[in-house]
């Protein structure tokens, strides 16, 4: 045996190792780039139906990075938004360790579509049932779910009259696709006359959006790729609009 040559490991030793560098790495991917998750209710149909895996990737908002208008984020309960039910997350031994490493879906997350960021004001809706942002209309046709109560985005109750923001600073505005079935943002405005609510409640700090949605992963039939769609394209900034 030369003076170079090294001792090979068994195999045994061998596969810990590699067992080793393959939860590393997982959790490496799963704290710094992509996380995946499961759609826990039908709140953003029909893009996203429930037990739909979802991939969500981090980078994006790096740094000086921020959720845009029109993004689907997945971010953590802000406060007493999940039900038991949604909250719960993968309920075995071996999902819930593959769910810590990053190798299974894990819950106790919320999915919607930022609607408004820092400084923008939402109306509904128009005389067409669409949402304004800072004046302008935009047109959600193509991906929210058709409506059940009125002609337009509304919270949870029907009310299709109402007013948010300025949206606080380092905050979104949040709603689901199936409007009328997504307890978010709008269902926790003080919209009705005498209740006791804190408005404040219904944004979201930035610091609490784990990533952006960028594909869905599972089932095979549903797989596609998730962008941010051109509807949001044209609404103005809070300044250009006062």
């Amino acid at each position: 045996m030369t003076s170079g040559a090294r001792r090979k490991l068994p195999l045994w030793a061998e596969t810990i190792v590699l067992l080793v560098v393959a939860v590393v790495l997982a959790l490496v991917i799963k704290t710094f780039f992509v996380q995946a998750f499961y759609i826990p209710s039908s709140s953003m149909r029909p893009g996203l139906v429930v037990n739909d895996r979802i991939l969500v990737q981090k980078p994006s908002y790096w740094f000086d990075g921020t959720p845009e208008r029109g993004d689907v984020v997945v971010f953590e309960d802000p406060g007493d938004w999940l039900g038991p039910s949604e909250d719960s997350g993968p309920t075995s031994l071996p999902t819930r360790a593959l769910s810590a490493i990053g190798l299974y879906p894990s819950g106790g997350h919320l999915v919607k579509r930022v609607i408004g960021v820092e400084g923008d004001v939402i109306r509904c809706c128009d005389e067409q049932g669409r949402l304004e942002i800072n004046g302008e209309p935009v047109d959600e046709s193509d991906f929210i779910a058709p409506q059940r109560l009125c002609d337009g985005p509304m919270p949870a109750g029907g009310s299709c009259n109402w007013e948010a923001g300025p949206v606080p600073a380092d905050s979104l505005f949040v709603m689901g696709d199936n409007r009328s079935a997504s307890a978010d943002s709008s269902v926790r405005l003080c919209v009705r006359p005498g209740e006791d609510c804190d408005e404040s409640d219904a944004y979201v700090a930035d610091d609490l959006v784990v990533g952006k949605v960028f594909a869905l992963a599972w089932p095979p039939s549903h797989a596609r790729f998730v962008s941010r769609p051109d509807a949001f394209a044209d609404v103005p900034a809070p300044s250009a609009a006062e």
